[in-house]
């Protein structure tokens, strides 16, 4: 049934781009909107496949790419292990809420002059800026992970005398996992958002947010700005897939996967 239903959402998706594809496709070639402002969806598509061979294309996709993982793999960094000091010792946790949820709804992108004023222009600025987005999904997932974990397995592994660090290690983290997971797959997509949009509010370096900012300045422009977008929208894709395949093969008892790996193994 599972299987049946993940086909269905599937080729709804599907549906839908093709719809979206049409619709734009159809303005555009009627005259309803300039073309200046919307190119025909096929002109669009065809010149997002054509920069595919652009090799310094490329190696600005590779730009933003090393940006996001290190930014990421940062807010991991410091979002796992603070997370499991918060949400094991209620009394830090307690201690530190105001300040978290005063600098959870400053945006990043308001931080731009400020980061590069102290870090100056370049990836690094890039990197924490990402760093900074990314860690707050992480670090609250994790926070909520811990308080869903079994009572009764921490009971159990106090009452056979174990200290909280083994309680920790043996009973907390791998029932919170699968929420650190899921709060890296959200962060993973914040992550890349800022990556581009860093690159395209700061206007120098590389990066794809670079090659939209200055197509953007062209006089005909506008076909090479939405295959920018093309770009980060498939890349926004491919990573989402490749995580949501991971949780699945790592986490396979957790509820939303058990069911798919159950008829996997009857197959």
């Amino acid at each position: 049934m599972r299987r049946l239903r993940v086909r269905q959402e599937l080729w709804l998706g599907v549906l839908g781009v093709l719809l979206a594809f049409g619709v734009c496709e159809a303005v555009s070639r009627a005259g309803l909107v300039r073309r200046s402002y919307l190119p025909p969806a096929s002109e669009v598509l065809a010149r997002a496949v054509e920069l595919a061979g652009d090799s310094v294309f490329l190696d600005g996709i590779g730009v933003t790419l090393r940006a996001w993982a290190l930014g990421l793999g940062l807010a991991c960094a410091i979002a796992v292990p603070l997370g499991l000091l918060l949400g094991s010792v209620p009394l830090v946790g307690a201690a530190t809420r105001t300040v978290v949820e005063l600098l959870r709804p400053l945006p990043s992108v308001a931080l731009i002059p400020l980061v590069s004023l102290l870090l100056g222009s370049g990836t690094e600025t890039e990197v924490t800026l990402i760093a900074y987005a990314s860690v707050w999904p992480i670090l609250f997932n994790t926070v909520y992970g811990l308080g869903e974990t079994d009572p009764l397995a921490k009971d159990t592994l106090r009452a056979f005398g174990f200290g909280r660090l083994t309680v920790l290690l043996r009973a907390e983290l791998p029932a919170t996992a699968p929420f650190i997971a899921a709060g890296i797959r959200i962060s993973a997509a914040v992550a890349l958002i800022l990556a581009v949009a860093t690159e395209i509010l700061s206007g120098f370096g590389e990066g794809l947010g670079i090659f939209i900012a200055q197509a953007g300045l062209a006089t005909d422009g506008t076909r090479d700005v939405l295959a920018g977008v093309v770009w980060a929208g498939a890349l926004g894709l491919v990573i989402n897939g490749l995580l949501v395949r991971a949780e699945r093969r790592l986490f396979p008892w957790t509820p939303e996967h058990r069911e798919t790996a159950a008829q996997g193994a009857t197959r």
